[in-house]
């Protein structure tokens, strides 16, 4: 906790010692506001009284002088009192609004009726509760966001658990055999790849949010990690009926990137394109130069991504379209975890404008030439 406080009357002097066991006897402001007052106006009115008797004024002009120095007195506490008054309600809005905001309150604006160093303080004070109001937001945004997490996790630990524990009972109780418990073994093996790849890319996609990263980044020419994962992907896309085709240009620079963990990203993403896109539909793989670095390009000619939910897209465990519902193939993390890897490298992921089909692009920083490939180490 640091402690803020008025400079210490001890070390400005007498009269600053003498002021402050002033203030502390007065106490409230009004009161401090009415003895300042009466320190100023009380020698005026006495040094009148006194000058007019030693003049020897008749009675007439005493009773004048005493009017004028009433009147000047009046005068005096009126004018301070309309002050102290004025400077009083803008501590009191102060107080308020600060008491607001410490009871929980965020939607708060403290207004004064001067320009001063009380109006400064309400300036500060709105500037504290507009920045508590955004870290609440975030803060919201955050529990939700988590609230989404635990529940989708649930969900997809949930049904090959399920379908683990009935497979597993049926094969234990001998209640199947020959073919169909070697069936039956191998769909528990489906399940059990499917719930490692989750766990995986949980795990992966913690430690990137969480900065944590100790990759080597290497000079990696594209043209060859591009065409080796098409081809890693083209019995999946032949299956669908989808054609698969990589487009780089041969002088296209190396990419600064560590090679497996760009090649996890093409993987999802080309996976995610081949998902979505009709038989004798298409999935084109592009890699080309920009001021920046270099950018790369996985397009299809599916139906698309709708514009309500284009900005959703790279959450964790977000599906959109028909998978809303969660009962599609996947658990919604691949994008997620390429948006991680791209960023964690530098770059950002994006999806392009397109009339046909969805384009998703993402930037890398570029390299220096293909033959020099020297290792470094990655920020975490």
């Amino acid at each position: 906790m640091t402690l803020i406080q008025a400079p210490s009357p001890a070390r400005s002097g007498l009269p600053a010692r003498v002021a402050g066991r002033a203030r502390a006897w007065a106490g409230p402001l009004s009161r401090q506001f009415a003895l300042a007052v009466a320190i100023a106006v009380t020698p005026v009115l006495v040094a009148l009284v006194v000058v007019a008797w030693l003049m020897v004024v008749s009675g007439h002009a005493a009773v004048l002088v005493a009017a004028i120095v009433a009147a000047a007195g009046i005068l005096a506490v009126v004018g301070a009192k309309l002050l102290a008054d004025g400077i009083l309600g803008d501590v009191a809005a102060i107080r308020d609004g600060l008491g607001a905001v410490g009871r929980g309150e965020r939607d708060v604006l403290i207004a004064t009726t001067a320009h001063d160093e009380l109006a400064q303080l309400a300036v500060a004070a709105n500037a504290m509760i507009v920045q508590l109001q955004a870290e609440q937001v975030a803060r919201d945004q955050s529990d939700a966001a988590r609230r989404d997490l635990v529940a989708a996790v649930s969900h997809d630990l949930r049904t090959p658990i399920t379908s683990l524990r009935l497979l597993a009972d049926a094969v234990g109780d001998d209640i199947v055999h020959g073919e169909v418990r070697r069936g039956y073994l191998d769909r528990m093996g489906t399940h059990i790849d499917a719930l490692s790849a989750l766990i995986d890319d949980l795990f992966e996609l913690s430690r990137l949010e969480a900065g944590d990263i100790s990759w080597s980044l290497e000079q990696v020419p594209l043209r060859e990690l591009v065409g080796e994962t098409v081809e890693a992907m083209r019995v999946q896309a032949e299956a669908k009926g989808v054609s698969v085709v990589a487009n780089v240009a041969d002088e296209l620079r190396p990419a600064r990137a560590n090679p497996e963990k760009l090649q996890r990203v093409l993987f999802n993403l080309i996976q995610n394109a081949i998902r979505h896109t009709p038989a004798d539909g298409s999935v084109v793989v592009r890699a080309e130069p920009v001021a920046a670095g270099i950018e790369v390009e996985v397009a299809d000619s599916g139906d698309g991504i709708s514009a309500s939910e284009r900005d959703r897209v790279f959450t964790a465990f977000y599906r959109g379209g028909v998978d809303a519902a969660r009962s599609g193939e996947g658990a919604g993390l691949g994008l997620a975890v390429s948006r991680a890897i791209v960023e964690a490298h530098g770059g950002r992921i994006w999806l392009a404008a397109s009339e046909i089909g969805t384009r998703v692009r993402f930037s890398l920083p570029a390299g220096e030439s293909a033959d020099h490939r020297p290792t470094v180490q990655a920020r975490s």
